[in-house]
């Protein structure tokens, strides 16, 4: 689609430059064509042709503009989660490491206990 959105805007920017060539040089050239008297309808109709291409381009333009949005709010999506996995897994190591401090400050709280006497008859 990119190729094309680029030959769409060359084809509109060739189109009018060969119309601007065209008109200002039309009293040299108007016996090649065929063409005795400037009319305006025969402008109309180069501004149309021309008004249509350029149409055609915008709305290639749009369509490569939208299928990039979509890309972008796939990538986004994908970072989201990939963000998500990376967070969660960052959140169990957190977890274990507390875990394991918990056992051990219980471990060493029953290692430093003393025990009660034993009264022996």
């Amino acid at each position: 689609m990119k190729q094309f959105n680029k030959i769409t805007h060359l084809l509109v920017l060739l189109y009018f430059a060969v119309s601007l060539v065209l008109f200002l040089s039309f009293n040299k050239i108007k016996g090649l064509l065929g063409i005795e008297e400037l009319s305006t309808s025969l402008v109309v109709n180069f501004l149309v042709i021309g008004l249509v291409l350029f149409l055609i381009s915008m709305a290639t333009e749009k369509m490569e503009i939208n299928g990039l949005l979509t890309q972008l709010e796939k990538k986004e999506i994908e970072k989201n989660e990939l963000k998500a996995k990376l967070y969660d897994q960052d959140q169990g190591l957190k977890l274990k490491n507390i875990e394991k401090k918990i056992d051990q400050k219980e471990e060493e709280r029953d290692s430093s206990v003393i025990r009660p006497r034993q009264n022996i008859k």
